[in-house]
């Protein structure tokens, strides 16, 4: 297999195709998809041929949070390494901004925790990650209710 890395994000449709080959499809809402890639601050798209076969973007503020976000392969390309060399890209290009106590989380699932630890990256027992998934209305009970 020969495939090349690009520093772009992907497309919509490149975006919408290898997400929805990976199974996240009740994972986004369509019409928000071209205003998140936009927000992102920077894209790694693996090419074979003329077909995007894997993605990886960050998000963040740019000088202390980052966030590995959308790291995603083609099911028939994964385990060849595709995913390590987006996450070693996207790990460069915040190398060469880092400030010496910048944070990068993320959030990983099923076998690619197994990426990541390769990576460095860990669970910390002193941290506990959490979110909230849509749709988003405020808060019920909480601070001033």
């Amino acid at each position: 297999m020969e495939y090349r890395l690009v520093d772009r994000l992907p497309t919509v449709e490149e975006f919408v195709a290898v997400t929805s080959a990976v199974g996240w499809t009740d994972a986004y809402d369509p019409a928000a998809i071209p205003a998140s890639l936009a927000a992102s601050l920077h894209g790694v798209v693996a090419v074979e041929g003329n077909r995007v076969i894997g993605i990886g973007r960050l998000v963040g503020d740019g000088a202390i949070y980052y966030y590995l976000q959308d790291l995603a392969v083609r099911p028939e390309r994964q385990r060849r390494g595709v995913g390590a060399a987006i996450l070693g890209r996207l790990e460069e290009w915040i190398a060469a901004r880092a400030s010496p106590r910048t944070f990068v989380g993320l959030f990983a699932a099923g076998e690619s925790v197994g990426l990541y630890r390769r990576f460095g990256y860990a669970v910390h027992d002193d941290m506990t990650g959490m979110f909230r998934v849509g749709p988003y209305r405020p808060p019920h009970g909480g601070p001033g209710h």
